[in-house]
């Protein structure tokens, strides 16, 4: 059995300098379980002050301010920020489709979800990292700090293209067992027969604050085929036997424009981020320009 990689084969030291200067964000403000190091526009009992309102009977002794009763000789109440943590789940689709390409797009998500993963735990969010092929299995969670990373590392290394692909199926049981609400991030090639729609709709049931990154070989973007070919599925077996031709090229291109394109808008309009990337999309230029550009990160 090979040995587990090191944290560089994933992330290079030098790209892990430069995550560290980064955050994951919310377009929402939700409300942590537990306080947490990110600050909210709420007011509640920190420690960072941010204002003074009228002490109103039944309020908390504790939170009077003295000092000014002893100059104003008035009751103030202080407020100060909530802290709250930023839930930040990574589901990665781990379906035979996703076993191709140079780099296999598995390989490629892989690195996405590893990066994104060290951002949140670098900034003290918690970290989820599940793995969606025909189902759910169940990953990690619960993870909080940098000195975590060597179990993201560790999951993800051991993850292998398996099973088919049921993405509805793989997003119900999330959606079932982790009611919470933040940050949800797909990773898949989407390459589902029965479609994405059902899927993204169970985490849109759960008002989660949804980001989608759909990956693409360059193999599949650009086919360099010629010839009489017989295809296989790789998921369910099934043959197509084809004869390429130019014009056969081009209605694939167009075919999958539309598949491209149609998954991008149904996600804007139901005000999910949609982000299209390819195998041979530096990685690291994804996380660091065009996710920052999509406001996942800052």
């Amino acid at each position: 059995m090979p040995s587990a990689p090191s944290k560089s084969q994933l992330l290079d030291p030098e790209f892990l300098a430069k995550l560290e200067q980064l955050e994951l964000m919310s377009r929402r403000i939700f409300v942590g379980r537990m306080k947490g190091e990110r600050k909210s526009k709420r007011k509640g009992t920190s420690v960072e002050f941010a204002d003074h309102r009228n002490y109103t009977a039944g309020d908390d002794l504790r939170h009077l301010d003295w000092n000014v009763f002893g100059r104003l000789d008035k009751l103030f109440l202080k407020l100060f920020l909530e802290e709250e943590d930023l839930h930040v789940s990574i589901l990665l689709d781990t379906s035979l489709s996703m076993d191709f390409g140079d780099p296999t797009k598995l390989q490629y998500g892989k690195q996405v979800a590893a990066a994104l993963a060290y951002v949140g735990l670098v900034n003290h969010d918690r970290v989820r990292i599940d793995a969606l092929g025909s189902g759910l299995s169940e990953g990690l969670s619960g993870l909080r700090g940098r000195s975590q990373m060597w179990r993201v590392v560790q999951y993800l290394d051991g993850l292998q293209a398996t099973g088919g692909s049921d993405l509805a199926a793989a997003a119900k049981s999330f959606a079932i067992r982790h009611t919470g609400k933040g940050v949800v991030i797909l990773i898949s090639d989407f390459l589902d027969k029965n479609g994405y729609e059902s899927a993204l709709r169970y985490l849109l049931a759960r008002q989660l604050d949804i980001y989608v990154i759909h990956v693409l070989s360059q193999e599949e973007t650009n086919p360099e085929l010629q010839g009489d070919l017989r295809l296989v599925d790789v998921e369910d077996g099934q043959v197509t036997e084809i004869s390429i031709s130019p014009a056969l090229l081009k209605r694939y291109k167009e075919h999958l424009d539309q598949f491209v394109g149609g998954l991008r808008d149904w996600c804007t309009r139901r005000g999910i981020v949609s982000i299209f990337t390819t195998n041979r999309n530096p990685f690291d230029k994804l996380i660091l320009d065009y996710l920052r550009q999509r406001g996942l990160v800052r």
